[in-house]
């Protein structure tokens, strides 16, 4: 399985996860959505900026999944992988409020983030606002 991460470029995650200062990539959902209980170590994620192009892609070395969050287990988890999530100390609090009312976490750890060649994608049936793509095969949305 291929996966497509579509991140926010206000938050220069990107630029992140290419200096290896990023080394987990974190989604946190109300309701379970890919890549919930669909990406596995060794699968490979390819990540872009909003309007932007795909450019860098990593392999998943692990991934970790909570339920049933609360606002503490939110914290905790913040807490513990700040670092890694590439979250500065400062801004630990402003994303613990965009978080703290979510249900789900899932985790997923990064290994040799490599930059490639841009490509398009063509999203047209998946929703313009999928964040996270979850693909067989590149061919089928690479423009």
């Amino acid at each position: 399985m291929k996966h497509i991460a579509i991140l926010s470029p206000k938050w220069q995650m990107l630029e992140k996860i290419k200096s290896g200062q990023k080394t987990i990539e974190s989604r946190w959902y109300m309701r379970r959505f890919d890549p919930w209980n669909n990406i596995k170590t060794g699968e490979t994620v390819y990540f872009k900026e909003a309007g932007k192009d795909v450019c860098l892609r990593a392999k998943v070395v692990k991934v970790e999944q909570f339920d049933n969050l609360t606002p503490a287990i939110v914290k905790l988890i913040l807490k513990r992988y700040r670092k890694e999530l590439g979250i500065d100390r400062v801004d630990t609090d402003y994303f613990y409020k965009l978080f703290k009312d979510k249900r789900y976490c899932i985790l997923i750890y990064l290994k040799r983030p490599k930059r490639i060649k841009p490509f398009k994608l063509n999203k047209a049936g998946l929703g313009s606002m999928s964040a996270w793509i979850c693909l067989r095969a590149l061919k089928v949305i690479k423009l």
